[in-house]
């Protein structure tokens, strides 16, 4: 099928800032369908996101405003379904509708295709790092629409086979789109690094920041200068740190750079990952990875990382090791590696599910 296909993103479930990685995939995706002459897209998002989508036209629906708490979140929606007739004047013209943050919220109107972007199926990997009121959300707004919607896309082939083991999803219907590294903003650094390793992630329980911290006090008895650098929102749950972890927090995205130009090494325990983009982002600057080989990360990282089993301090302690001493082999392997990963390939998958989803409702 030929011609300009008309595309709504609506984003109106967007906690910016409070999101992980999921925004940084939303906003790259934005980016990518601005300068393509085979969609036409436009972005809707809550007041509370204003400014967000980058490159395409942005409705921002000023009676939506979404917190990261489970009432906000939960209001949020009650005020989106109250508004369901309004939003759906808003994006009648669409003949897709897409869901880049998984809740189809408002749904589509039954002639618009829809395709939903799940990310992992982790809820049913490991619920118990879920509260019940997460568990019950997850069911109803990432399970109940996907086995309805006309197409998903999701960011790797571990969690593509997840999803048709977990979900009984039809293989043909699901769509996996790499995601990407920018390697004009993410550029290596040619001078000395530092002496610390660095982690961003949020402090939720699958990003295993306990092990690994356990694991730096395993490194420390070898390398007693090493220092660990934490960054990402959430980790004030973690407690009291060591007086040797930096805790960050939230960084604007020019000091993450510096950061991944500086470090001695990025170590990534997660526990679980639907994809696991720093890794990629820390390759693109010329420092050396670390990864647990859990979950999507084995299939991203390839041969250009160390491996670890994350449930092992000493496992992890070693591999920090291996990075941080075997740097210019890593740095190397990494540069190379990295190059399969852009965002135009990401957004060519998005394209080619767009149309999948409208040729399957129009036939």
């Amino acid at each position: 099928m030929n011609g300009t296909l008309r595309v709504a993103l609506s984003m109106l479930t967007l906690v910016r800032g409070g999101m992980g990685g999921s925004e940084t995939y939303a906003r790259a995706l934005t980016e990518q369908l601005a300068g393509r002459d085979e969609v036409q897209a436009e972005a809707y998002v809550p007041a509370s996101a204003r400014g967000f989508s980058a490159g395409v036209t942005e409705n921002v629906v000023e009676a939506v405003r979404v917190g990261s708490s489970s009432r906000e979140r939960i209001l949020a929606l009650a005020t989106i379904t109250a508004r369901s007739g309004s939003l759906h004047r808003l994006m009648a013209s669409a003949e897709v509708v897409h869901f880049p943050f998984t809740v189809a919220a408002p749904k589509p109107l039954r002639r618009q295709a829809s395709v939903q972007t799940l990310l992992d199926v982790q809820h049913l990997e490991l619920p118990h790092l879920f509260s019940r009121a997460e568990l019950l959300y997850r069911r109803h707004f990432y399970e109940g629409f996907a086995a309805r919607a006309d197409a998903v896309i999701t960011i790797s082939h571990f969690a593509k086979a997840r999803m048709i083991s977990s979900l009984g999803l039809d293989p043909d219907k699901i769509h996996v789109a790499h995601l990407g590294v920018d390697t004009t903003k993410y550029t290596p650094h040619e001078g000395s690094r530092e002496n610390f390793v660095l982690y961003p992630a949020r402090g939720w329980p699958h990003k295993n920041h306990a092990r690994l911290i356990e694991a730096m006090r395993i490194v420390r008895r070898d390398l007693p200068g090493l220092r660990l650098v934490l960054t990402g929102g959430g980790l004030d749950v973690l407690g009291e740190l060591p007086e040797w972890v930096d805790r960050r927090g939230l960084v604007e995205q020019d000091e993450l750079h510096r950061l991944y130009q500086s470090a001695a090494a990025l170590v990534f325990p997660s526990l679980y990952e639907g994809f696991g983009l720093p890794p990629l982002e820390a390759m693109a600057s010329g420092c050396p990875v670390a990864v647990s080989n859990a979950g999507s990360l084995p299939e991203v990282v390839g041969d250009a990382a160390v491996q670890f089993d994350p449930a092992d301090p000493e496992a992890i302690a070693a591999a920090i090791v291996k990075a941080v001493t075997g740097g210019e082999a890593l740095t190397q392997a990494g540069l190379h590696h990295v190059k399969a990963f852009t965002w135009e390939k990401c957004g060519d998958a998005h394209i080619k599910a767009y149309r999948a989803a409208q040729e399957g409702k129009n036939s």
